[in-house]
């Protein structure tokens, strides 16, 4: 019930006060549009919230909303001094990013690898707990079985993960003599 009557005074003040309310912060931000837009629903916003507060009867509510928006216009201010300075970026030349991903898509392949290297079980479960974003409770219940089996084997395909990549970190280095020679 509250709720409503708040919701019809919210749509009584944009209509009744919007457009002015967008011109004049227009006028106050050196007239970017958008952040007076921006301004104006946070100030409708907070006439939502103190709907209860607002006289509409004795038409006090443009003078609230308009001093309400002239506080926004100060906080904006502030926050944009106590910010450094924007920079543009000289005519001709682009800052360029350059990330080398190489490492991490090599990582990705080894563990792609290794993960086809599980069993099905053990791959099910890896799947849904850290591709998927699953819970135990949540792997247990898509998989359809118990939790203890699913922390089980999460914890063997884990073990066995672990094993394979080591096993291929090592393949570029000298390999031990092998006992059998002997």
């Amino acid at each position: 019930m509250e709720e409503t009557r708040a919701a019809s005074i919210l749509d009584d003040l944009y209509d009744a006060h919007a457009a002015v309310l967008i011109g004049y912060l227009a006028g106050q931000l050196g007239g970017d549009r958008g952040k007076a837009e921006d301004l104006a629903q946070e100030t409708l916003l907070r006439a939502w919230r103190n709907a209860g507060q607002l006289d509409l009867a004795r038409g006090l509510a443009r003078g609230w909303l308009f001093r309400v928006a002239r506080n926004l216009v100060i906080d904006a201010r502030r926050a944009q001094s106590a910010r450094p300075a924007e920079v543009g970026v000289d005519s001709g030349w682009e800052p360029v990013d350059v990330v080398d991903e190489t490492e991490e898509m090599i990582t990705a392949m080894a563990v792609r690898a290794a993960v086809r290297e599980l069993s099905r079980d053990h791959r099910a479960v890896i799947v849904h707990l850290y591709l998927r974003g699953f819970t135990a409770v949540e792997t247990a219940r898509a998989l359809g079985i118990p939790l203890g089996t699913v922390k089980s084997r999460a914890h063997h395909a884990l073990r066995k993960l672990r094993q394979v990549l080591e096993d291929r970190t090592t393949v570029g280095t000298p390999a031990r003599p092998s006992p059998v020679g002997r």
